[in-house]
Parts: C-alpha cells; structure tokens; sequence
C-alpha cells in the first residue's frame, strides 16, 4: 500500500499544537469508555492511545471514535484520520485560495454556476432588498459566513416576518449576513427527512488531470435546518454507485440507526438518486480552483439536479464505525491509491 508523502514539518507543527492543548484527564476518561466497550484493560488502552497519537497520525478523537481499541495495527491502518487529513490539506491546499472556502459569501461568489440557487448579500442590502428577494420563498436560510458544522444557519419562515427593518437588523446582529432560497431536495431524500436538507459529503482530489472522489458519506438530519450531529444528525458511508455501506451513525457514539426515527425509511437500502449527474457536477467543480486540490464538498440532490452547498478546503472524517456497522476497513487505501507516490 503506497504511503502518502506528507511531510515531516507539517506533521511536527500539527503534534506539536495538539500536544499544547493534551488533557490527560480527557484522554483517561476516553480510555475508560472505551474500554469498557470493547472488553480492553484501561491502562493499556490509554497507553496505546498515547502512543497512537504520538506515532501513528491518530487524534485521540479518532482512536475513540473509529473504535481502535477493537481492531489490530492491520485494520487500523486502513482508516483516515483527523492528522492524516490536516497533513494533506497543509501540503496540498494553496494558502492564499483557502478563504475561498472559509468564507461562505467568496464561496457563493466563486461557485455561483452550480450553487442553484439565489442569495444575497446583506451586508450592502436594504430591508426593500430583503423583503423582494424573501417574498419569492416559502422559507429562507440565514448562515453567518464563517460559521461551521451547521453553527450560525437559521430557517425563517418568510410568511412571518412582518417588519423586514427589523429582520435584517436581527439577522444583521447574529452575524448572517448572507441569506439564501431554501433548497428544495429530490423526494427520494425527502423520503427519509423533509425538515432537513440531507447533504452528501463527498471528498475529492484533483491531481490536475481528473477529479478524484476519495470518499463519500450521506448524512440525515432530524427536522432541524442542520444535519449534524449536534442536531441530532447521523449519516451512512456509500459505496461507489451511491449506495449505503449498512445502518447509519453519528460516529461520535454507538448509537445505530437502521431506519430513520422519524420516516422509518431503511437506511441500509438508501440509494442516492442522481449519481451519475453528482459526479459529472464533481468533475466541474472540483477543477475550477486547481490551487485546491483537496476539499470536502456538501453537495445536496435538488428537485431538478444536484448542487453544491459548500466546500470545507479542511476536510472532517467520514468514516466506517466498526461497533456499529461491522466494517472493519477504512477508506484510506482509495486515498493512499490516488494522493501517495
């Protein structure tokens, strides 16, 4: 399996700010838990965590989350983890296009053509701009430009705003200053959760030639305008046609989910619609700023065709959660295979 030359300065940076911040109380309470999940010894699982941090690219995050005290040094070696993905984006992602994607605003301009969908900037528009550009909708997404994991997003019902000074000043004093058309999904997704405009996190990497999907996982939410897993949010990894590996998970817990709690959908038999429109959309997108070649795309399936949410130029972990799903392997061979020498 080929290794991923990633570099050993940005490796020591990245060690070094994490071990600033080293908890060990943390780290022994993690160890206890899982531990205890996994029928292990305490001290030896918190040893080996240290050591896997140290010496093997795993945040202690990782190692409780992607159940490594239940799998050998061979199984291990097959996920992505958190160092891993940070080590990548450092070498690859060029600095100067990184706010690109930090700033929701740039990235709306940059990617206007597959966003599909209005919004506006409401840092320069009047509470007349507001009320013509809302009345359109049904619903409204308000996002503060920086905000991530779903933190700073907000659904207005337009139908109840009655003073639009007011609105825009509220919206103004949260910080989201950018306001977008509520995307409306494709039924096959709206099947499973119509509160929530359920995301497809797809992976990537343009090796200036093609575009890559490394992995991709499709998360669920609960009702709330976020399917993360702090509100409630979980998500199954796919295969390569775009259907579900098994049941869904937060990968923050061993909470499982065969079916959706609400709709009762099967998330095991979850088929995304549209893949094959999905991926020609990737090898557009994923191209259009060469400088970075690694991102974490949100795309959703729209009732006319799939676009793109945001793109994360630092990529978070999908991965498999063997306790829950059975799976043993990561995706970290497929990023090996494309990225490594």
């Amino acid at each position: 399996m080929a290794r991923m030359h990633l570099g050993v300065k940005n490796r020591i940076g990245f060690f070094i700010e994490r071990a600033k911040g080293l908890n060990l109380r943390s780290v022994a309470e993690r160890a206890r838990i899982a531990a205890q999940q996994h029928g292990r010894w305490a001290p030896a699982v918190f040893l080996d965590m240290i050591w896997s941090a140290a010496f093997r690219d795993t945040a202690f995050n990782d190692y409780f989350e992607l159940d490594f005290a239940m799998l050998n040094r061979a199984e291990r070696r097959t996920f992505m983890t958190s160092p891993i993905s940070n080590h990548i984006a450092m070498k690859y992602d060029a600095v100067s296009k990184r706010s690109l994607f930090h700033d929701k605003i740039a990235f709306n301009h940059t990617f206007g053509a597959y966003l599909g969908r209005e919004w506006l900037d409401l840092r320069t528009s009047t509470p007349d701009d507001v009320r013509d550009f809302a009345q359109r909708y049904e619903f409204v997404i308000g996002k503060a430009p920086l905000g991530q994991a779903g933190q700073g997003v907000e659904r207005y019902v337009v139908a109840e705003v009655t003073d639009w000074e007011a609105f825009l000043t509220e919206l103004r004093d949260k910080g989201q200053i950018l306001l977008e058309e509520n995307i409306t999904q494709h039924p096959d997704l709206a099947a499973v959760c119509p509160g929530t405009v359920n995301t497809t996190r797809v992976n990537t990497f343009f090796d200036g030639t093609d575009v890559h999907i490394l992995s991709w996982a499709q998360k669920f939410g609960r009702g709330s305008v976020s399917d993360q897993p702090i509100s409630g949010g979980f998500y199954t990894m796919l295969d390569e046609n775009g259907h579900s590996f098994g049941v869904g998970h937060t990968g923050k817990n061993t909470n499982s989910f065969p079916t959706h709690p609400e709709s009762g959908v099967s998330i095991p038999d979850f088929q995304l619609p549209l893949v094959e429109e999905l991926k020609t959309l990737i090898g557009g997108i994923g191209r259009l700023v060469p400088e970075m070649p690694y991102v974490g795309w949100d795309f959703v399936i729209g009732a006319e065709g799939p676009l793109v949410v945001e793109g994360n130029w630092l990529p978070g972990i999908y991965e498999h959660k063997p306790s829950v799903t059975g799976i043993r392997r990561g995706t970290r061979p497929r990023f090996e295979k494309i990225i490594g020498a």
